[in-house]
């Protein structure tokens, strides 16, 4: 039986924004893979750092998510990705009138991915790409001859300020027309004093431009869906298990933690941290757009992508085993023997990272630099401690975010669907998905492959070696201070050593 989601995409065009992106970029790859006959993909590509939108298509053309249709001898199917110059940002985003037009007689489906994630990121420029990018992909969706799906995809986390969740659109947090007077009013200085009090309850202008973004897309009398991920992680099946370029959330500290350098994390271990893979919100954007044109939709569906009331993912499940993922695939490439300590609040994780992170960090950069290297540690943790505290909310706060409507449409599928799209993420195992995402991390993102995994299985017995012994060395130095400081013997401090031991443990 053949697969009704991959013939809903035969000899249609496709229209990506955010297509150089780890979520665009895994979509690509999949409609390449298992909807072969799609006639184009179209991919709004900015410039950037003096590469025109087709250079950088090459870069896309090679990033590793491809290599199983490299390997499977399919790189033909390259051809039907089209790069096409412009920019969210920009009014009529970015395209030459040519290009315009050429997209709305051939472009019948849309995904909408392009987006800032940054944090930090102040309240103007987010809603320029969040708010008005989302505007501006609309407008170009009402010109288009033959729409026959929108797809937006928007953030669970959009609805932040409740502790639980539905797939709906809630009300907007704030008049559109109102705020984008003040954008246009107030000075930047003004705006980012006023953001705090704009913003109200949302914990920072992502997720407040991102909901408003959504109602774009429901008042837009389109065709459309809205798809709300909460944190997007590495595959679970597809392309390969473990697949992964982003280095946000477990990816990002995995990495970190597998070259020895981030050795403490703040993380409540018993609150339900809702994580979803790529290759599942990936199916869910294509099943998205074949069920509108499927069901005739008239109003705009919300699908929620996330994992937190189905199949609930705690870190105490894998606490006493991600080490033994550390040192089952380490790094040729570590500096230091790799030993993560999850901690349950962001003053405990300050206080113990200025003795594991940041002196050990101003040491190691200090021989880096005599060395005639550059050093990038302490610069390196003064980074990820402002960005921790910039996640405090997200790190301690636990939602619930309800996929009711995400299941019925997987149950909707033919079983072949179901197998090739599923949505499913009720069959997870988070030990086996945690343990594919550490030899991702180690091979994507510190670019290791697992032939050498026995040479860094070697050095990483050395560094264990070196590891006992400076934590001998440690606390023969506090015992030597003490015996000194007080006068006594060597025997009449002895119990200074696990005393210091014990407190050590505890940084």
């Amino acid at each position: 039986m053949a697969s009704q989601v991959a013939e809903f995409f035969r000899d249609k065009s496709v229209f990506v924004t955010g297509g150089t992106g780890f979520l665009g970029i895994s979509l690509v790859e999949k409609l390449l893979r298992c909807c072969p006959d799609v006639m184009s993909i179209y991919l709004l590509i900015r410039p950037k750092k003096g590469k025109s939108a087709q250079d950088r298509l090459q870069d896309v053309t090679n990033n590793s998510v491809f290599e199983r249709i490299k390997q499977e001898g399919k790189t033909d199917l390259f051809k039907k990705i089209i790069a096409v110059g412009g920019d969210v940002g920009e009014e009529h985003l970015g395209l030459s009138s040519v290009d315009r037009l050429t997209l709305v007689e051939h472009v019948q489906i849309v995904f909408h991915s392009a987006a800032t994630l940054d944090f930090e990121a102040d309240l103007k420029s987010t809603v320029n790409i969040n708010l008005l990018g989302t505007r501006r992909v609309v407008e170009f969706c009402q010109e288009i001859r033959n729409l026959k799906a929108l797809v937006h995809v928007s953030s669970a986390y959009v609805n932040s300020t409740l502790s639980e969740a539905h797939e709906r659109v809630y009300p907007a947090p704030m008049d559109v027309k109102e705020l984008l007077r003040k954008v246009e009013e107030l000075s930047d200085e003004e705006l980012n004093a006023a953001t705090p009090s704009i913003i109200k309850d949302h914990p920072n202008p992502y997720t407040f431009t991102k909901q408003l973004a959504e109602h774009e897309i429901a008042n837009s009398k389109l065709a459309a869906a809205i798809v709300r991920p909460s944190m997007i992680v590495g595959a679970w099946k597809e392309p390969i298990p473990g697949w992964t370029i982003s280095k946000n959330g477990p990816q990002g500290f995995l990495m970190g933690a597998s070259k020895g350098v981030v050795r403490r994390l703040p993380v409540a271990k018993n609150l339900i941290y809702d994580y979803i893979p790529v290759d599942v919100v990936v199916n869910s954007l294509l099943v998205a757009a074949y069920s509108i044109e499927r069901d005739r939709l008239k109003t705009v569906k919300v699908y929620h992508l996330t994992s937190s009331t189905c199949m609930p993912f705690k870190w105490e499940s894998v606490t006493d085993k991600i080490n033994g993922y550390l040192h089952s695939y380490p790094l040729a490439s570590a500096v230091w023997y790799p030993h993560l300590k999850l901690l349950p609040s962001l003053l405990w994780f300050k206080i113990s990272a200025f003795f594991v992170h940041m002196i050990p960090a101003y040491i190691l950069d200090t021989v880096t630099k005599v060395a005639g290297g550059r050093p990038i540690l302490v610069r390196l943790h003064t980074n990820v401690n402002k960005s921790l505290g910039r996640l405090e909310k997200f790190i301690f706060t636990e939602w619930k975010f309800y996929n009711k409507q995400t299941q019925e449409l997987h149950d909707s599928l033919s079983e072949v669907d179901k197998e090739k799209f599923t949505l499913d993420i009720r069959q997870i195992d988070w030990e086996t998905y945690f343990v594919d995402l550490t030899k991702g991390v180690r091979v994507y993102l510190n670019n290791e492959p697992l032939k050498n995994l026995n040479k860094a299985k070697r050095k990483d017995k050395i560094l264990l070696v070196l590891h006992l012994l400076l934590q001998a060395f440690v606390l023969t130095f506090i015992w030597w201070i003490f015996k000194t400081i007080l006068g006594m013997t060597w025997t009449q401090t002895g119990m200074i050593v696990p005393v210091a031991y014990y407190i050590l443990s505890l940084l």
